[in-house]
C-alpha cells in the first residue's frame, strides 16, 4: 500500500496542504477543478463569504457528478439491453442452423 502523500495546492487564493493516497498530479488536478470553480462562481455572483463560494461551487461539482452518474446507469442499461437482444438474436439463428429441414446454413464451427 502506498505511503500518504503531502501535496500543497492553491484553492481560491489559500493554500492547503492535502495528504492522501492519491498520486500528486491527480491532487493538483482536483484542486484545479475546485479553484476554477469557485472562482467561476465569484465572478457570477455577488457572493461575499468564502464559505458560501465553497458551497456553490460544491453544489455545480455535485450536481455535475450525479447527471454523469445518471447518464452512465442509462448507458449502461442500453447496453445491456442491446447485449440481450443480440444475445437472443444469436440464440435464434444458432437453433434454426443446426434444426434439420430448416434450410438455414450452419455456422463454421457449430
Amino acid at each position: 500500500m502506498q505511503e500518504p502523500e503531502s501535496v500543497t495546492v492553491n484553492i481560491f487564493g489559500k493554500e492547503y496542504t492535502l495528504r492522501g493516497a492519491a498520486e500528486s498530479e491527480y491532487v493538483r488536478e482536483v484542486a484545479a477543478l475546485v479553484d476554477q470553480r469557485m472562482n467561476e462562481v465569484a465572478r457570477g455572483a455577488s457572493v461575499a463569504s468564502t464559505a458560501r463560494v465553497a458551497i456553490l461551487a460544491a453544489v455545480n461539482i455535485a450536481d455535475e457528478l450525479l447527471r454523469e452518474q445518471r447518464k452512465r446507469l442509462e448507458d449502461q442499461a442500453t447496453l445491456e439491453d442491446r447485449s440481450e437482444r443480440l444475445s437472443h438474436l444469436l440464440d435464434r439463428e444458432l437453433a434454426a442452423g443446426r434444426t434439420p429441414g430448416t434450410g438455414g446454413d450452419a455456422l463454421p464451427g457449430a
